[in-house]
């Protein structure tokens, strides 16, 4: 959990699905808390665009007092699984119809689908992280969740693999789910229980899925999912993928 001045920013807790998936789910509290997408060293490709430093593929200073938690982003451009856009550039062409990530100017986020819900008219829009059709849409899960290969190739062809998404309930508080061993319905089901009512999936296979959280702003970031292979000061020394940064808005 995260303690701001103003109350609890960020917490998390496991939820244990039928099938003994152990889906971990962060949530972050719309109003506490500002979003900020990172590219990596390598994956999207920048194009040798001159990018902010809340843009940098590492943490930066500025952001470091302030910093709360870090989660993983979406598959590699090279999967075609929808647009990039950090910083106010476009790196890859946005898909509509595909579930996004839209951070606006002032760091303040939602979940949606591209070209329906969001962006909404004259919105500042800043970055958006799109990652495959809606995996959870009117808190349901998608009508493709049983289908695994529509969700990503795993690791040797595994199914029950390390997955991880995002998603967002009716008060605005965007939740992250994510497990080492998890099948996509896993991660439908915790966040619908979650009380999300739309989710995307993000990155899959064990080095990519991480989450990290500090028990206060600038405070050590602690591995929140269970078994997670990437060290929790990872996006602090820079990493090869996108990730999101989020810091106190208090």
């Amino acid at each position: 959990m995260s303690t701001v001045t103003t109350g609890v920013a960020v917490d998390v807790r496991s939820i244990t699905t039928s099938d003994g998936a152990r889906v971990t789910i962060i949530r972050f509290r719309a109003g506490q808390v500002r979003f900020a997408l990172h590219v990596g060293t390598q994956d999207p490709p920048t194009g040798g665009l001159i990018l902010g430093a809340t843009a940098a593929p590492v943490v930066s200073p500025a952001e470091r007092p302030l910093l709360l938690a870090a989660f993983n982003g979406g598959f590699k451009v090279s999967a075609q699984a929808g647009g990039v856009e950090v910083d106010g550039h476009v790196l890859t062409t946005l898909v509509a119809g595909v579930a996004s990530l839209v951070i606006d100017a002032d760091g303040t986020a939602r979940v949606g689908v591209w070209g329906q819900t969001v962006p909404t008219p004259g919105e500042a829009v800043a970055s958006v992280r799109q990652n495959l059709p809606p995996l959870v849409v009117g808190g349901q899960a998608s009508a493709s969740i049983s289908d695994v290969e529509a969700w990503g190739s795993t690791l040797h062809g595994v199914a029950f693999q390390a997955r991880s998404a995002l998603g967002q309930d009716p008060s605005g508080d965007l939740i992250y789910a994510a497990s080492m061993g998890a099948l996509p319905v896993d991660l439908a089901t915790a966040l619908v229980t979650a009380g999300a009512n739309i989710a995307m999936e993000l990155d899959i296979n064990p080095e990519w899925v991480q989450a990290d959280v500090a028990a206060a702003p600038g405070a050590a970031l602690a591995a929140a999912v269970p078994g997670q292979n990437q060290p929790a000061d990872r996006y602090l020394l820079g990493w090869t993928r996108d990730f999101v940064s989020v810091e106190t808005s208090s």
